[in-house]
């Protein structure tokens, strides 16, 4: 991943997110993968629009680079790659201060509500999501 302009999510570390080692549970990363890209789309995205679409994940892909502890704060950083079709790729990258603590890649599927089926990512919400 490289330097890219992004959205910026801020992270929270809970208590039960800690395992037995005493630092985050890598599990616990890939729900904050999920939280970054879903205050992404909300962020932009216009209540019509959500009750029109859903985002369907297809395949994720973390590296983990450095461990995250209770009292730790972290932000999220994501931005979209160019649509194809129904899907896209997302990138999400962690980071505590100026240390990046994970860097994931997801593949999203765009969903229309009604049907349940895949729907080609209309220019509109690709113009949405993308960033300057």
């Amino acid at each position: 991943m490289h330097a890219h302009a992004y959205f910026a999510h801020p992270v929270t570390v809970r208590p039960e997110d800690i395992d037995d080692m005493g630092h985050v549970n890598n599990v616990v990363y890939l729900r904050w993968v999920q939280e970054v890209a879903t205050a992404h789309w909300l962020a932009k995205s216009t209540p019509s629009l959500r009750d029109a679409h859903a985002w369907v994940v297809l395949r994720h892909e973390i590296d983990y680079r450095a461990p995250v502890y209770l009292g730790d704060a972290l932000v999220g950083q994501t931005w979209v790659g160019k649509a194809e079709g129904a899907r896209f790729d997302r990138w999400v990258r962690l980071l505590k201060g100026d240390v990046t603590v994970a860097e994931a890649k997801t593949i999203w599927c765009l969903l229309d509500s009604a049907s349940g089926k895949p729907k080609r990512i209309p220019a509109e919400i690709e113009q949405l999501l993308a960033l300057p």
